[in-house]
This record gives C-alpha cells, sequence and structure tokens, in this order.
C-alpha cells in the first residue's frame, strides 16, 4: 500500500501547483515513509508517497512507460503480476521489478479494460500525454481507499485520503470501488459478478473441499513480499485461520512458486487487548499450535481515550463501531512497525461473506441472510477495509486482506446460504460461520485447535476487553451533556446521532473534518435485525458464552 494524490485536466500554471500538490500529498505521507515522487507535465501532476513492498530498491514511482508518455500512480499490490506481463502482446522494456508496472502496458494494449485484469488490492490513476486521456480505478471490494473531486476550472483530483483534498477541492466524494473513471466514460462499474444480484440464490452442493482450497489459494498469493512480514492474530476463527494457512507454506518463497527457500520463513503473529482480555489468551493459544513467533501488546482504557482524536483523524470516519475497533488495531500496528514488520495478513471479510455477525441469527430466512451479506460486502469500504487499511497504514504498515480475494468470493458467495445460516435444518441453533469451521475441520492434518476453530465471535471492539466500549460510553456521557444530545436533530439534521457515545464521534469528526462534502463519505454501521442499534455483539442478545457445540 502507499498514498497517491493526483491533479489532472485543465491546469493554468503546472509549476506553481506542483508545490501545493507537494504539500498536500505530504499529508498522506505515513502512508508510504519510503519515498516519494512526483510527475509533472501540462495538464497532470502524479504524486506518490511509498512503502515498499515488492521490489522495494528499485520500484519508486510514478511510474513511466518506455516512451515517457504515460505515466501511472499507484497504492495497492497486483498478485498476477506475472501472468500479466507473460500476457502482454508487445514487447516492452521494463524499468522495474514492481508488480504495478505491467498497468501501464495493459492500458497501451486493453484500454479501460485493463482495471478488470487485475487481481489485487489497488487503486491506481494514470495519464497519457500523446492525447490528454487518463483514467482512475479502484479495487472491486474498497480494499484500498479514493476520494475524488472536481474544480470550477475543469480540474479532477484523486487522493488515497480524504485530508489531502479537502481545503482544496469545492466537491468531493468517495470513489466506488469496482469502477473506473475517464474523461469520455465518467465513472463507470467494471466489476459485476453474478453473487452481487440478491435475486439469484445459489442452490449448488456446497464442497467444503474447494471452499478450502479457494481460500488456501487467496492466502498463499497474499505471501508476496521482498520485507518481513506477519499475521495478525485476535484468536477468532478468521484471524487464526489465515494465520494457520500462512504457517504452511511460510518455508518457500511464494514469489518462485515455492521452489526456493523464503526469504523470512519465520511467521511473527501480534495481537492486543486490555489486560486479561478474551482475545489475548486465545490468542496465545493459536500462536502456540501454530508454532509462530508470538508479541502480545496490551493498551489500557486511558491510552485509548488518550487516541480517539489522533484515530478519527487517520480514519476519516464518524462511524462508532468503526472508531472502537480502529483504536487498539492504531496501536497494534504501531507496535508491529516498529519491530520492522511490513506487511501483515488479516482476516477482515470473513463476518460479511459467511454472516458471522450475531445479528445474522435474526435473519427470517436463508434468502433475506443472504441478500445481507452482499449487502455487507458491498459496504465494506466504509467500515472494516477502512479500518484495516487507515489503521495500519497510520504508521505505514499493509494488511492484506485474503478473504476478499476476488476468486474466493466467487466460491463463497456461491455457497447455498442453507449452509450459511446460523440454524440447522431443525431449527436448532449452530455456530455462526458453520460452514467455514467445517471446510477447516481435517482432523487428521488439523488447521487449529478445536478451542479456536469452533470459538464463537467476538467482534474485535469486544474481543480486545469489554472494558474498552464501557468506557468510551462513559466518556460521552461526561462530554455530551443532556441539553446537547436533546438539540441533536437541530445540530446534525442528517444521519442524527443516536447516542452519546456516535455525538461524541460526530463532533470530534466535524471538528477535524469541517468541509461541506465531508460527512458525504461516511456511513454508519447498524444491524439489520436483533435487540439493539449497538454494533456491539454483546448488545445483540445472542452471544452465549456457553455455545461449544459444532453439530458434527
Amino acid at each position: 500500500m502507499c498514498g497517491i494524490l493526483a491533479i489532472l485536466g485543465l491546469i493554468a500554471n503546472p509549476q506553481e501547483l506542483r508545490k501545493k500538490a507537494l504539500s498536500l500529498s505530504k499529508c498522506i505521507r505515513h502512508r508510504g515513509p519510503d519515498w516519494s515522487g512526483i510527475f509533472v507535465c501540462d495538464k497532470a501532476i502524479l504524486c506518490h508517497e511509498r512503502l515498499g513492498i515488492v521490489d522495494p530498491s528499485g520500484g519508486a514511482q510514478p511510474l513511466i512507460d518506455e516512451t515517457g508518455k504515460i505515466a501511472l500512480t499507484v497504492n495497492g499490490e497486483i498478485y498476477n503480476h506475472k501472468k500479466l506481463r507473460d500476457s502482454l502482446s508487445g514487447t516492452y522494456q521494463f524499468k522495474t521489478g514492481s508488480d504495478c508496472e505491467p498497468i501501464l502496458y495493459l492500458y497501451k494494449e486493453h484500454g479501460y479494460k485493463c482495471a478488470s485484469m487485475l487481481d489485487g488490492d489497488f487503486c491506481f490513476v494514470l495519464y497519457n500525454s500523446t492525447n490528454g486521456d487518463f483514467m482512475a480505478a479502484r479495487d472491486p471490494i474498497g480494499i484500498c481507499p479514493l476520494y475524488y473531486g472536481k474544480n470550477p476550472d475543469g480540474s479532477v483530483w484523486f487522493a488515497s485520503e480524504l485530508k489531502a483534498l479537502k481545503s482544496d477541492v469545492e466537491h468531493f466524494e468517495l470513489f466506488p470501488p469496482g469502477h473506473f473513471y475517464s474523461p469520455s466514460t465518467g465513472i463507470t462499474r467494471y466489476f459485476e459478478p453474478i453473487w452481487r444480484n440478491p435475486s439469484v440464490i445459489p442452490t449448488q452442493a456446497t464442497s467444503l473441499t474447494h471452499l478450502r482450497n479457494a481460500l488456501e489459494a487467496a492466502v498463499v498469493k497474499r505471501m508476496m513480499t521482498d520485507v518481513p512480514y506477519g499475521v495478525l492474530l485476535s484468536g477468532g476463527l478468521d484471524s487464526s485461520l489465515v494465520a494457520s494457512i500462512a504457517c504452511k507454506h511460510a518455508k518457500m518463497r511464494i514469489e518462485d512458486n515455492e521452489s526456493s527457500k523464503a526469504w523470512w520463513p519465520q511467521i511473527h503473529s501480534f495481537s492486543i487487548g486490555l489486560e486479561n482480555a478474551p482475545d489475548l489468551k486465545a490468542a496465545e493459544e493459536a500462536a502456540k499450535f501454530l508454532g509462530t513467533i508470538h508479541h502480545t501488546f496490551t493498551f489500557t482504557v486511558q491510552d485509548g481515550l488518550d487516541a480517539l482524536r489522533d484515530v478519527i483523524w487517520h480514519l476519516e470516519t464518524y462511524d462508532m463501531t468503526t472508531i472502537r475497533a480502529s483504536t487498539p488495531m492504531y496501536f497494534l500496528s504501531r507496535k508491529i512497525k516498529s519491530l520492522g514488520v511490513k506487511m501483515v495478513l488479516s482476516g477482515e471479510g470473513a463476518d460479511e461473506i459467511f454472516g458471522g455477525y450475531l445479528y445474522f441469527d435474526k435473519a427470517p430466512t436463508p434468502a433475506e441472510f443472504h441478500e445481507e451479506t452482499i449487502r455487507r460486502i458491498n459496504n465494506l469500504h466504509y467500515f472494516d477495509c477502512l479500518r484495516a487499511n487507515k489503521s495500519t497504514m497510520a504508521w505505514g504498515l499493509e494488511a492484506r486482506v485474503p478473504f476478499l480475494d476476488e476468486e474466493f468470493l466467487k466460491v463463497a458467495m456461491g455457497l447455498n446460504p442453507e449452509d450459511k445460516v446460523h440454524w440447522d435444518n431443525d431449527k436448532k441453533r449452530r455456530m455462526e460461520k458453520y460452514v467455514l469451521r467445517k471446510a477447516f475441520d481435517t482432523p487428521e492434518s488439523p488447521y487449529l485447535p478445536n478451542s479456536i476453530l469452533w470459538r464463537q465471535k467476538e467482534q474485535f471492539s469486544d474481543g480486545v476487553g469489554y472494558g474498552w466500549i464501557d468506557a468510551i460510553k462513559d466518556l460521552a456521557e461526561k462530554e455530551v451533556t443532556d441539553e446537547e444530545f436533546g438539540k441533536r436533530a437541530e445540530k446534525y439534521p442528517l444521519d442524527t446521532p443516536t447516542s452519546k457515545e456516535a455525538f461524541m464521534q460526530r463532533r470530534t469528526f466535524e471538528e477535524l473534518f469541517p468541509e461541506k462534502s465531508c460527512q458525504g463519505t461516511v456511513t454508519n454501521w447498524v444491524p439489520t435485525w436483533g435487540n439493539s442499534a449497538d454494533p456491539s455483539g454483546r448488545a445483540q442478545g445472542v452471544h452465549l458464552s456457553t455455545l461449544v457445540s459444532h453439530n458434527n
């Protein structure tokens, strides 16, 4: 991951605007502390703040094609870059080993279709000085953040974070995932798999082997790195499965198709929580089973409260559940980076795909359960993708999320929803994400101990310690008066806060991001069904600490 900033179109004074662009790009340098680059011509400025993961010594950006006419700045990783190089019909003089450089020549040969050919997590902006054409694109799920806006002078601006645009662009908004933009087409969707259509309900039989192999392939491709890496390990199912698969492939180098020894063969795992948090004990148990070099970190409630404003500044959201979960992840990322690690594998996305949140217990039918998973995946860029990316990139650490792999999504979202729901054919409750657990329940060659494989879902902000959420609520009671809260609809007529905690976070957000367009980039995470609008798993009334049966 990196940070990008681009200004394209009618630029009156490019050299003068260059100074402004450099200043704005500096606002997102935390995303790319390794190097900075800039490309300037009459109608384009592309800036890049680099975090070097692949070809760290030679892959500086912006990347320029062999003619010097096409420039490219990318935030992300392209996992099929070697296949893409081999697929090109022309002969090109590649200048780097960067996984992003093939985009230049895919554009030459395929035009705007190049976005749909990429297997990865990415946002990019490309400028063609031969004809003034340009394009921007964002990955299918929105793992990498991107914002864009237009000014009255006709210029179009793009940036990885809101803070680089908010003071200089008249109107800006979130760039939608799975879309590309060009002057001739405007915003155009390129990603439209069949599983995004809620009226198409999968009915085929579920293959546990197919599901298991698909996740394994997704994890392995994300082990592509030339720098030290590790795994986030909360002790929950999702991160533990990712860690387990990574450990099985850690000895050999993925970039060489596992034909040579890995540069970083020992996996380091990382967890964080309050003292005696539920996740810490479970993470240590998983790490012991997997044989990772495990690092446990703790934070105090006061540490978390002190950091809230900084967390909101980096997240660029006022969503309550995202802020709750991001704060410990923000602390953990800083600790990880201090150990020299630059990339981590994480478990985001599984709860959306498999309906893992406890409120899914209340789904009326399998069809509605399936429709809700689609809605959750489509909104991931507002929540878990945003959290995973911006909490880590605040310290120049890259998080990769195998569950959101395009091929894995095709398999997992093609499962019959009757195999995903939280009840069996006799309407008896079974463990959430049951089908995923069963796929990895292989006693002859276990991926995880049963105590982890069949551990009930803890939403991250709960699992780091129940006292964390309670402390934020207590702070909000002190910070927001009854009188202020009583007038909340007057102060915030759109997306009115429903609790003092939400009011407090909203107020902080608007102090940091007062520009009118900023609010339009935020959406609140609210359970669709259940006993409470509070996103905490405990609030749903189905958190069963004694539930251990896995319906064998």
